[in-house]
């Protein structure tokens, strides 16, 4: 066993010095070509969905009347007004609002009149909802030249 090793010893001093006593020889490196170029393409494509949900709501309740002939049944100009609940695609409201109306009647009957009765109430008085998907593609085409 002890050969062996002295064998294998003996080799790998040899190795070295045959490796320490031969010359290195390199060739440098030089780009075989003279011009050339690249291009690059890009494509990014986002979707984008949305929902805007908008509503209008009145803070008071505005009551007029007009004509001539005309007269009320009582001496109550105003409205009466209570409590009135809404739900409108899953939206609740609730608001104090006009409940009815005074009468009216001709003064003269067949004669005649004009009469007309305006309200507007508080609440929602409009409720929009927009649903959009909006999509956007972004194209970019780049190209390098280059040259030695």
């Amino acid at each position: 066993m002890s050969k062996l090793n002295g064998t294998i010893r003996l080799g790998l001093v040899l190795g070295i010095v045959h490796g320490l006593l031969q010359p290195a020889y390199s060739v440098p490196v030089v780009p075989n070509f003279t011009q050339g170029s690249m291009t690059s393409h890009t494509e990014t494509t986002s979707t984008v969905k949305e929902t805007i949900n908008s509503m209008d709501y009145n803070t008071g309740y505005q009551y007029s009347v007009t004509g001539n002939g005309v007269e009320p049944t009582s001496g109550i100009l105003s409205p009466t007004t209570g409590d009135v609940n809404v739900t409108i695609e899953g939206v609740n409201s609730k608001w104090t609002g006009v409940t009815a109306t005074p009468s009216f009647k001709q003064t003269t009957p067949g004669a005649s009149f004009q009469f007309t009765q305006t309200i507007s109430g508080p609440g929602l008085s409009n409720h929009t909802i927009i649903q959009r998907e909006t999509t956007v593609t972004s194209v970019t085409d780049t190209t390098s030249i280059f040259q030695q």
